[in-house]
């Protein structure tokens, strides 16, 4: 989705013409807001900046926090002309300033009286090129905001690479340093978790530094393009969005989402992710951003030019900077045109969508009007993303330019805010607050906000609220009937998104004063206003619509929405329910919430609250479905209201209706699934319509979902309640009943194509499923650190055998009929070790049984495998582990006492020399040769001997392979039993496999009978090229190669014969056919051909085919 273009006449957005401000004098007599204030003591008015002559009209410049500490003003005051200062403003509160070599950090005072507040100043290790903020980062083991001096450590990064760290900040003399082998010149240091760090250079070097416990700096390079699905093919993959960069990419941000857990980096060719734990990383995303955005952003900019697709080629774009906002990763780019006159370069902001495994197809490009001469300078432009992220601060060091990112409706326009009168500039900024706060010059900190006229809520929702409150308050004096909570929590609301934060606070102390919180009626009170308050916001009603004029109750105590578009109404929604949300946090309700009852049961407020917000998410992806399937969304919303009872008037649609009340939206779940069903009996299987319904279905369900559980994921924080557990999945038995209609009805009438499809969409439903059981688990273990509580142990317990036995329930089908690749998806990501072991088997492919004992090396998955194979009676294979898993096999035997003895067996002579002179028995052969391997592993031999003893035994068990893998049907008529059966000769297995008693013999049989030519010694007397015509014989007696006279072409029919195919076999093994297939004109001449010798048909298609093959390798 693109924003509109600026003008008819061009495509390109024009510069704001609005004047900026001209000076900011003043000192500030109070805070001006920080995150949270829990007492109106703590208050003061907010003091705004003394404009002189100031033309800002939609915003304004405030002093923030108290004055600057002493030392920061002495550093201003010393610096020279030609110093640069270089400021950063941390969300939790702390600020750094570079000045030369000095680096200043302190905590952004929230009294007036600064005299407390944290200062302190460090010296930086020499350099030869300046140090800017970006190089300086601070980290401590618990939150910023609340982290006491002692426990913040500092790490600073010179351009060179030189480092220097402070484990504490209380101790300014005390610090160690390393030399960082970037390759290249530094350009970020960020703190991330575990108390270590990412540093990176200019070309996309980045390295993790970290301390060991002695307190010295240790560095090693970011972990890039791995994944937990490396090795099992690029198809699956790339559903989980794993691909390596590129070398030589300039990097333009690194960005910490500490909610999340992951790392960002903004690449001139990509985005990248990396999930970061507290001593590893995995990089979980590497997305190729250039090609795609650089052609929408040419597109919003001079797409409405005529000649558009030739200016194409001299469209030019750079990335400039990225930042994190509720609505995903919002890049500041500049593009510019290389042959305009003059060159101007616009500026856009981009915003991208993580969806977990990939970046979302909906791109929003907004064009600002902020537009300047194209030159070097403007790469110094940087972006601030300030919470909710409707709006977006660009600023260098004259001015801050205010702009709407493009993702929300509404909001102020933009307005360019000047900071170029003598001897003023911006040095730097940040967010603290959920503020946009800049370092000026002259002013010190300083926040750029809206005006109090305008509201952070949606333009249409506005006046809806002051009307639900009838005649609103404009003043305290002014109040709501004090009994009618309701109204008054959300004249506070109002207040709030009005920035009248004084007011809101005054109004929520005199309803839910912090005395006695959450106790008895007063805490259940707060939790039924807000759950009431809140599910009028979700289930709104638009009472602007004239449709809906007779329908909306008189009772309603809703915001009445005034738009018309259903789509626009349910983002109206989620915008009011996020604005809410932080109104609650910021006026310190949010953690006074307790539970209420729901389902028959107790929830946790927090949860439900979330649980309206997931309902938005889904209902907003359901309609952009709605446009694409109407007949099927449409009956499936029909059947939702009338399992709800709901009444359609005669005015609406059922749409409307339904759409409407978003509380009520998981009813389509299992509406859509009859659907579904009734489809699939009415329609025939041959039909278009019989797949495509399941297709739509799987789509639908997927996407609702995806959508839902990607907002709880990434709000985890602030939904999260540590006392309660998190509810079930609602969507349990909605997958679980779709995953029976698709492999059970669906998938057996399906071709191949459809099947392919069929499985992907559903493993992206059962990733769905069991990533939520994962999050229940997870969560139970969060909050107490690791290991469930005693009193949850019985809770976990269960919760963790339900998620076993549904896993396998559900994947263990995916093993049945073959689909591998999903079933090592799956059970390699939910670590599902007997699916894993089971399609090991199945396959047949040790190798990768292998790479699974390594890979989950950590969760004891080679013990697993051992106990598997004791399970199955497969003490063979047990006893057959390669010597890389021979310690562990040897403690796992220790505790098996009639197999232990094994371990302390050393004889391996003695076995090797058995097993090799066994000729009579076939599984005694095969069970010496195993124990002497296992006892040449056990034994002290050297690594010399030990591997060409390994390799006797490999090779005599390869032999034994070709009598193990005789077929079935051939032993029964032989009457032979492979556990009893005698040790056959080379010759005697050769004679089985070609003789006309293996009926169903192939050319794999005849391609075993030519390898067992190897094993014949020179002593027997046995001719082995005469044996070898009598193999090719017998292969070419397979086939009816007459039946094919009168053929045009005598190489195609003979493709599927016997015959070729082995030598298709021989080419693929590299094996020269002119030195190894026999004579022609022998085997012609060989006995068991001897009735073809009448048929020169048979002659001509042998020596073509000869002649071909033989070809083929010259």
């Amino acid at each position: 989705m693109f924003s509109p273009r600026a003008t008819p006449s061009s495509g390109r957005r024009q510069p704001s013409r609005v004047p900026g401000r001209k000076s900011l004098a003043g000192t500030p007599s109070g805070l001006l807001f920080s995150p949270r204030r829990t007492s109106l003591a703590a208050r003061s008015t907010p003091t705004r900046a003394n404009h002189a002559n100031a033309e800002s009209v939609h915003y304004d410049v405030q002093t923030f926090g108290s004055s600057l500490p002493v030392k920061v003003m002495e550093a201003l005051t010393m610096a020279e002309a030609d110093d640069i200062i270089s400021v950063k403003v941390d969300e939790s509160g702390w600020a750094w300033m570079v000045c030369g070599k000095l680096l200043i950090i302190w905590k952004i005072c929230q009294t007036v009286v600064a005299k407390l507040c944290v200062c302190k100043e460090l010296q930086l290790a020499p350099s030869e090129y300046e140090y800017t903020a970006d190089l300086v980062t601070i980290s401590s083991p618990g939150p910023l905001e609340t982290a006491p001096v002692q426990s913040i450590s500092v790490l600073t990064v010179g351009a060179e690479g030189r480092a220097r760290y402070w484990a504490s900040l209380a101790h300014e003399g005390n610090h160690t340093e390393a030399d960082l082998e970037l390759g290249d010149l530094c350009n970020f240091v960020v703190a991330v978790r575990g108390g270590s760090f990412v540093v990176s250079s200019c070309r996309n070097h980045l390295l993790r530094v970290s301390t060991d416990p002695s307190g010295r700096l240790g560095f090693r390079a970011l972990q890039q393009g791995q994944g937990v699905l490396s090795g099992i093919g690029r198809r699956v993959s790339s559903l989980f969005g794993m691909l390596a960069p590129p070398p030589n990419d300039e990097l333009h941000s690194v960005l910490w989402a500490s909610e999340a857990g992951c790392l960002y980096s903004l690449t001139s060719s990509k985005v990248c992710r990396w999930e970061v734990g507290d001593s590893s990383e995995q990089q979980t995303l590497s997305w190729e951003s250039r090609c795609s955005l650089d052609e929408n952003i040419a597109d919003a900019i001079w797409g409405s030019e005529s000649n558009y697709e030739e200016m194409k080629e001299g469209v030019n774009v750079s990335y400039l900077d990225m930042k994190l906002s509720p609505s995903g990763l919002v890049v500041l780019a500049a593009a510019w045109h290389s042959q305009d006159i003059p060159c101007i370069a616009y500026f856009c902001l981009v915003t991208l969508q993580d969806v977990g495994a990939s970046v979302s197809d909906h791109v929003v490009v907004e064009v600002t009007k902020h537009t300047t001469p194209f030159q070097e300078a403007l790469r110094t432009t940087r972006l601030v993303v300030p919470y909710p992220g409707a709006t977006a601060f660009l600023y260098t060091q004259e001015l801050v330019f205010a702009c709407s990112t493009g993702t929300v409706r509404g909001g102020p326009p933009d307005e360019r805010i000047s900071f170029s009168a003598p001897g003023d500039g911006v040095r730097g900024g940040g967010c603290c607050g959920n503020l946009p706060i800049f370092f000026s010059q002259t002013n010190g900190l300083v926040a750029v906000v809206a005006r109090q006229a305008v509201s952070i809520l949606p333009e249409t929702m506005e006046d809806s609220l002051c009307s639900s409150l009838g005649s609103f308050p404009l003043t305290l004096t002014e109040a709501v009937a004090h009994e009618d909570k309701t109204k008054m929590l959300k004249d506070a609301f109002l207040r709030f998104c009005r920035s009248d934060l004084i007011g809101s606070q005054v109004l929520v102390d005199e309803l839910f004063p912090a005395e006695g919180a959450g106790e008895g009626e007063e805490g259940a009170e707060l939790d039924e206003v807000v759950t009431r308050i809140d599910l009028d916001l979700v289930d709104d009603y638009p009472a602007s619509d004239p449709r809906w004029a007779e329908s909306v109750p008189e009772e309603s105590g809703g915001f009445p929405l005034t738009s018309l578009i259903i789509l626009h109404q349910l983002e109206d929604k989620m915008k009011a329910h996020t604005c809410f949300m932080d109104f609650l946090l910021q006026v310190g309700l949010l953690q006074r919430l307790g539970q209420v009852t729901l389902r028959g049961g107790p929830m946790a407020t927090r949860l439900l609250l979330c649980e309206h917000a997931e309902k938005l998410q889904a209902a907003m992806v359901l309609k952009t479905q709605h446009g694409k399937h109407g007949e099927l969304v449409n009956a499936a919303v029909s059947g939702a209201l009338r399992k709800n009872g709901a009444a359609v008037p005669p005015s609406l649609t059922p749409a409307d209706v339904f759409f409407r009340e978003v509380s009520q939206i998981s009813l389509v779940f299992e509406c859509l699934l009859e659907e579904e069903e009734r489809r699939l009996k009415e329609n025939p299987v041959a039909s278009v319509q019989w797949a495509e319904t399941v297709l739509t279905v799987n789509n639908i369900l997927k996407d609702m979902l995806q959508a839902a559980g990607q907002y709880r994921d990434t709000k985890a924080s602030m939904y999260r309640v540590s006392d309660s557990p998190p509810p079930p999945p609602t969507h349990i038995s909605v997958i679980t009943r779709q995953h029976e209609v698709v492999l059970r009805s669906v998938y057996p009438q399906a071709d191949s194509e459809l099947r392919g499809a069929l499985c992907e969409q559903l493993v992206g439903l059962l990733d769905l499923y069991l990533g939520g059981y994962v999050a229940q688990l997870a969560s139970l273990q969060l909050r107490t650190g690791g290991r469930p509580a005693a009193a949850q142990q019985e809770r976990y317990n269960a919760l963790e055998l339900e998620y076993g036995q549904r896993r396998s329930e559900l994947i263990a089908p995916l093993l049945d009929l073959g689909q591998y690749q999903w079933v090592a998806a799956l059970s390699e990501k939910f670590c599902d070790f007997d699916m894993l072991v089971q399609m090991c088997e199945q396959t047949d492919n040790q190798s990768r049984l292998q790479h699974y004992m390594t890979k989950f090396s950590d969760q004891n998955f080679a013990d697993f495998v051992f106990r598997w194979y004791m399970e199955k009676g497969k003490r063979g294979k047990l006893l057959s582990q390669p010597s890389a898993h021979h310690p562990q096999l040897a403690s796992f035997l220790q505790s098996h006492q009639h197999l232990s003895w094994l371990h302390h067996i050393h004889a391996h002579e003695t076995l090797s020399s058995q097993a090799t002179g066994e000729t009579r028995y076939f599984s005694k052969k095969k069970t010496l040769l195993a124990l002497s391997k296992l006892t040449a592993l056990a034994s002290d031999m050297d690594q010399t001997q030990l591997s060409r003893h390994l390799e006797d035994i490999v090779e005599q068990e390869r032999f034994l392979l070709h009598q193990e893998t005789l077929p079935e049907q051939l032993l029964e008529d032989k009457n032979l039993d492979r556990q009893t059966m005698p040790l056959l000769t080379p010759h005697g297995l050769i004679t089985l496999y070609i003789s006309e008693d293996n009926r169903i013999s192939n050319e794999d049989d005849f391609k075993k009978a030519l390898d067992l030519l190897e094993y014949i010694n020179e002593e027997v007397a046995v001719d082995i090229e005469t044996l070898k015509r009598e193999i090719f014989a017998r292969a070419l007696k397979k086939d009816d190669w007459c039946s094919w006279e009168g053929s045009d072409d005598p190489l195609e029919p003979a493709r599927d014969s016997v015959f070729v195919k082995i030598l298709l076999k021989l080419i693929q093994e590299g094996v020269s056919l002119q030195a190894y297939l026999p004579d022609v004109k022998e085997l012609l001449d060989s006995e068991q051909l001897a009735a073809f010798n009448s048929k020169p048909y048979f002659e001509y298609v042998l020596r073509v085919n000869y002649e071909h093959y033989l070809q083929s390798q010259i």
